[in-house]
C-alpha cells in the first residue's frame, strides 16, 4: 500500500484519538493533511496539529478560535511551518473536499453530513464513522458514492459486514446480523428503566464513547440508527437486517448467506480494528489490536431483542421505510431528547416515546424528489417539534 493522505474530522474525540494512535503507528502509510474539531479542548487540538505536521486545522466554534490559535503559538513556538486554522461551521467541510486520500468522519451528530457529501463529491474514500450522515442524508449520499468502494465504514458493526461480505457475492446473502451489546439495560423490567438516572445510562457495560453514542446505546437507538445505515451501505431490505443481543460484544456482527453458512468476524472490543481498515482498506496494517485468547476458556452468547423494552429498533425499520426524509427525523429528534435528558429534563423512556410521536407527525418526502434543503429542512423541524413536546414534560 502507497503512502496515504489524510483528513481527520473530529479530532479530539474518540474516534480521532484512536486514529491518531493508529497512524503514529504506521508513519510509512499515512501523512495527514488536515485536522479539525469542535474547539472545546483546544490544547489538545494544537498539540495533535504540531505534533502530526499538519498544514490546516478546522475550528467549529468560532468562541474557540482564539484560544486555539493561542495554544498553537504556545506549543509551536520556533516552528517553522505556522498552522492555517479555518473557522466556522464550513470548517470541516472545506478540509472534507480538499481532495486528501482519506477522509475519516468522526464527527458527532448529523452536522456531519455536509462533510461526507464533500469528502465523496472530491474523489476521497470516505472512512466513515458519522453514521448519522448516511442515516439524514440518505439518497443524497448514495447519489454522490462515485464507486462501490469509496464509503468504508467505521462502526464495528458495518466494518464486520464489510469483511465478512467478502465471503461471498450479492446474491448469495440471505440476511445482515447485527449484534447489540444490550446496553446498560439489557434484562431489566420496562418499569425499573423508568427512573434510570444518566449517570446509570452512561455506564456502558463494554465501550468507552461520547455521552450521546452512550445513551443511544442505552437506548438501543443506535442500534436502529445502523440498522437504516446497514440498508443505505449495503443495499440490503430492512427486512433483511436482523439485530441479536450479544453481551460479550466479541461477535461484531455477522453475515447469513443462502446456503445457511453464517460468516462473522470476531475480536476483542478495540475500535481501532475498524479505524485501521477504514483508513486502509482494502489492504490489513500489522499489530493494530491483539486478538482473541483462544488459550482461555470463555463462553459467547446470544438472545433475541427485547422488543418491547427496546422499540427504537422498530421504529428505525419504520422509518427507513416511510419516506426519504423520516430517517433524518428519526435521529434528529432523538438528539434533542438525548440533550434533555443528560440535563435531567425528562425520564429515559420519554426519549424514544418522543422520537416516535414526532415520527408520526411528520409527513415526508419522495426518494425521487428529496434535495439536501428537504433533509435541512425535516430536521429543523423535528427538532422544533421535539422541542415543544419536551417543554410540557
Amino acid at each position: 500500500m502507497s503512502l496515504r493522505s489524510v483528513t481527520l474530522l473530529g479530532s479530539t474525540g474518540s474516534i480521532g484519538t484512536q486514529a491518531i494512535d493508529v497512524i503514529s503507528r504506521h508513519p510509512d502509510r499515512f501523512r495527514v493533511d488536515a485536522i479539525s474539531a469542535g474547539g472545546a479542548n483546544a490544547d489538545l487540538l494544537a498539540r495533535q496539529a504540531l505534533e502530526l505536521g499538519v498544514a490546516r486545522v478546522g475550528v467549529a466554534d468560532p468562541a474557540r478560535a482564539v484560544e486555539v490559535e493561542a495554544a498553537l503559538a504556545r506549543h509551536g513556538a520556533g516552528t517553522a511551518s505556522p498552522v492555517e486554522v479555518l473557522v466556522g461551521p464550513d470548517a470541516a467541510t472545506e478540509l472534507a473536499g480538499a481532495g486528501s486520500d482519506v477522509v475519516l468522519n468522526g464527527i458527532t451528530g448529523s452536522v456531519g453530513l455536509r462533510p461526507t457529501l464533500a469528502a465523496l463529491g472530491a474523489g476521497s474514500t470516505l472512512a466513515l464513522a458519522n453514521k448519522e450522515s448516511l442515516v439524514v442524508g440518505g439518497v443524497l449520499v448514495q447519489d454522490a458514492r462515485r464507486r462501490p468502494d469509496q464509503i468504508v465504514p467505521v462502526d464495528s458493526e458495518h466494518s464486520a459486514i464489510a469483511q465478512a461480505l467478502r465471503s461471498g457475492r450479492r446474491e448469495e446473502v440471505r440476511r445482515l446480523v447485527l449484534t447489540a451489546s444490550g446496553g446498560p439495560f439489557r434484562g431489566w423490567a420496562r418499569d425499573d428503566v423508568k427512573v434510570v438516572s444518566p449517570e446509570q445510562a452512561l455506564a456502558h457495560p463494554t465501550w468507552a464513547m461520547g455521552p450521546v453514542v452512550t445513551i443511544n446505546s442505552a437506548t438501543l437507538m443506535n442500534k436502529g440508527l445502523e440498522l437504516i445505515e446497514a440498508h443505505l451501505l449495503f443495499d440490503v431490505p430492512t427486512e433483511e437486517i436482523a439485530v441479536v443481543v450479544h453481551p460479550q460484544s466479541v461477535v461484531h456482527s455477522m453475515v447469513e448467506f443462502v446456503d445457511g453458512s453464517t460468516i462473522a468476524q470476531a475480536s476483542p472490543p478495540d475500535m481501532r480494528l475498524p479505524i485501521a481498515l477504514g483508513l486502509s482498506w482494502p489492504d490489513r496494517l500489522g499489530e493494530v489490536a491483539a486478538g482473541c485468547d483462544w488459550s482461555a476458556a470463555t463462553a459467547w452468547t446470544f438472545e433475541p431483542l427485547d422488543e418491547a423494552l427496546f422499540p427504537a429498533v422498530g421504529l428505525a425499520r419504520a422509518a427507513a421505510s416511510a419516506s426519504a426524509t423520516h430517517p433524518a427525523v428519526y435521529n434528529a429528534a432523538n438528539e434533542e431528547c438525548v440533550a434533555a435528558f443528560l440535563a435531567g429534563r425528562i425520564g429515559f423512556l420519554d426519549i424514544v416515546e418522543t422520537v416516535e410521536r414526532v415520527l408520526g407527525e411528520h409527513e415526508g418526502t419522495s426518494r425521487a424528489a428529496v434535495t439536501l434543503e428537504d433533509v435541512t429542512g425535516a430536521e429543523a423541524w423535528a427538532r422544533a417539534r421535539a422541542h415543544e413536546i419536551l417543554a410540557r414534560h
